[in-house]
């Protein structure tokens, strides 16, 4: 990892450079995925078997793509004891914090005595992505498809790539079909957003788009907008851990290897402290832990590219730095780290004290682990189950509470230049 110290003489500007750097906003990556939906949109079928075989080495015929019963079966046969208790106990976690954060119908009266109120659908059908790769995303599962189910939606489509073999993990295909997917297809990088966004010949487009991925499926979702909805742009993960003397550094390193442990090299890995003797203990805990790891080749690759020890001056400019760089996950391991926490406000999700890993978020906690990353964080929260939730607005006056409000509408029709507009009011109550 790279080391950056308040007392470096380019310590601004590197920090500047710290908070620029994106996969999100990269021209290389947006050019390839555009000539992606492109082909999506022009060829469809045609083209989703052309880049399932060339990114995923498997070659399938359309009929192919989506997931069959027998498939479904055969995942749930081969869950053993360990896999459903697992699967069951993050769903309850997950399933009753997303209870907790439905939005309800409500009204009210208005001044002039009109029912006012708001009224929120669940999204008929949503396409969630869940990747795939060198390490299937089991508990993608639970944190997307579960919140679906607990709003409502009823058609709940998955996009997940599959081997070379076309085959899909079965674990995470019986994850998928418990937590409540009604549909799931083959289908893996930009060109599954981009399938269900647009919708071909095999797959019916969907309302919003919803899931993590790797910077072309984050990229897919932002040059879609406005073709579908999307959640947030929640890319290769983040984590910044902000820490004074009292944190231990193996804790500390253990969470930096977890969350570079995912393999894309896009991943980011920050340790921001003012303690000389944390850093050092820190890069000693990651020399002797790294060794240890199955996938250390993956993780020395974003420790290389991504992974800094930064050492600030105090925890106010640690605070500051935190901000500004807005972490996918954010953990605080410093004294009174609650109160410390009230100040950070672009992070993703917060984890507090020494036994609050990163972990407990990724896979149980409650809240989903699909969260901003790139920076996004300062514009974006983390996927709430009331993102699947459509709101429309219901307004309902009587003829009383319309003729209390014809001078104001008359105001603003006079001031604005549309007769029309006030005379669709006053019609009513003047001869009727």
């Amino acid at each position: 990892m790279k080391i950056l110290r308040h007392t470096d003489t380019r310590f601004a500007e590197q920090l500047s450079q710290l908070a620029a750097a994106s996969s999100l906003f990269d021209r290389t990556i947006e050019e390839r995925t555009r000539a992606i939906i492109d082909a999506v949109a022009t060829r469809g079928d045609e083209a989703l078997l052309e880049f399932t075989e060339r990114f995923d080495g498997a070659k399938l015929r359309a009929e192919q793509l989506a997931v069959t019963q027998a498939e479904w079966l055969s995942a749930s046969v081969q869950a053993d004891d360990r896999l459903r208790a697992a699967v069951a106990a993050a769903d309850k976690n997950v399933s009753e914090f997303a209870q907790r954060s439905l939005r309800r119908n409500w009204s009210a009266r208005n001044a002039q005595g009109a029912s006012v109120g708001e009224k929120f659908d669940a999204f008929q059908r949503v396409g969630l992505y869940i990747p795939g790769g060198t390490a299937p995303l089991v508990s993608t599962a639970l944190m997307t498809v579960s919140l679906a189910r607990v709003a409502g939606c009823r058609e709940i489509v998955v996009g997940t790539p599959c081997g070379k073999d076309g085959a899909i993990n079965p674990a995470l295909l019986y994850a998928v079909r418990a937590a409540g997917a009604t549909e799931t297809y083959r289908l893996g990088g930009a060109q599954a957003i981009a399938a269900l966004a647009l919708g071909t010949k095999t797959i019916r487009p969907v309302q919003k788009v919803f899931g993590p991925g790797n910077a072309y499926v984050v990229m897919a979702k932002r040059l879609l907008v406005g073709r579908v909805a999307i959640d947030l742009l929640p890319g290769p993960s983040e984590l910044l851990v902000l820490a004074d003397d009292t944190a231990n550094p193996a804790f500390v390193a253990a969470d930096l290897l977890a969350q570079a442990e995912h393999g894309s090299g896009h991943e980011r890995v920050w340790l921001v402290t003012p303690s000389a003797r944390l850093v050092r203990g820190v890069e000693k805990e990651l020399a002797r832990q790294l060794p240890t790891l199955a996938r250390r080749d993956f993780v020395q690759r974003v420790l290389d590219q991504n992974g800094w020890l930064i050492r600030v001056k105090d925890l106010a400019q640690g605070l500051e730095l935190a901000n500004r760089l807005a972490p996918e996950h954010c953990e605080v391991m410093t004294r009174q780290a609650r109160q410390l926490s009230e100040q950070i406000r672009t992070a993703g999700a917060i984890f507090l004290g020494p036994w609050s890993p990163t972990v407990l978020g990724d896979y149980m906690a409650g809240p989903s682990h699909t969260l901003p990353t790139g920076g996004a964080g300062a514009s974006f929260a983390g996927l709430t189950v009331d993102q699947f939730q459509r709101r429309t607005s219901v307004v309902e006056y009587d003829r009383a509470a319309l003729k209390k409000s014809l001078a104001t509408l008359a105001a603003f029709a006079d001031v604005e230049g549309l007769e029309a507009h006030g005379r669709s009011a006053r019609i009513r109550v003047e001869k009727w």
